[in-house]
């Protein structure tokens, strides 16, 4: 059985892919980044609690060095999140704005770079990002291209040829959900916020998206909600 390193942010889509990855390799870490988003303290706090409960090792790494990149309203608390009426998530005009507002430089790029060498040093041949064919339209760095170049590129900087795979990266968040009930996926541990707090805000364009997608589904999270 292949060996594997998960990136772990706590959402929806990376919480899949770890349930995935336990029925089809040995997951020898869950990396967790603290890159100075702001939904930092409760990402940490559910990644921690999922990885006790499936007993997989887990790594939380803080990357100060991004609060140097970019204005990002996920890393510049006097920045608004777009939230609310500012987000629709069925039209590509404002999709594509609020896509700007909360885009982080090379952030994939980065985690993936750091969790291969990680896979590296532990004798994994895998690394499994949290990424979705939705998303993908704005956010190019979760895209199956994206995936493609880096496993190249890792040919170059690993010398066992760490692969970049990962189960969802062709499918919506409905179909997400749905490979998470079949998984038995315990939602109330996941984090799918952009803020932090008590609760998912149910406002921001992640909450949105992930509010559509349970609900296609039929699975009642509406507790987990503010609004």
């Amino acid at each position: 059985m292949k060996k594997s390193v998960v990136l772990l942010s706590g959402g929806m889509d990376s919480t899949v892919n770890l349930y995935q990855a336990l029925k089809d390799s040995d997951v020898v870490l869950a990396l967790t980044f603290n890159y100075g988003q702001q939904s930092a303290p409760k990402e940490i706090q559910v990644t921690r609690k999922i990885t006790e409960k499936l007993k997989v090792p887990h790594r939380v790494l803080d990357l100060p060095f991004f609060n140097n990149w970019g204005q990002s309203s996920l890393l510049d608390r006097t920045k608004e999140v777009p939230r609310g009426k500012q987000v629709s998530i069925d039209d590509m005009d404002v999709s594509l704005k609020t896509a700007k507002s909360v885009w982080v430089p090379n952030r994939n790029g980065v985690f993936l770079n750091i969790a291969a060498g990680f896979a590296e040093s532990l004798g994994a041949q895998v690394v499994i990002p949290g990424f979705n064919k939705e998303e993908a339209v704005t956010f190019p760095d979760n895209s199956q291209s994206f995936m493609k170049v880096t496993t190249e590129a890792l040919r170059y900087s690993t010398a066992n040829a760490v692969q970049v795979h990962c189960y969802t990266v062709e499918m919506m968040k409905s179909e997400i959900v749905a490979l998470g009930q079949s998984l038995r996926v315990d939602w109330s541990l996941i984090w799918p916020c952009y803020l932090d707090g008590e609760h998912w805000c149910g406002q921001c364009e992640s909450c949105q998206r992930s509010k559509r997608a349970f609900a296609a589904q039929n699975v009642a999270v509406g507790g987990y909600f503010i609004n």
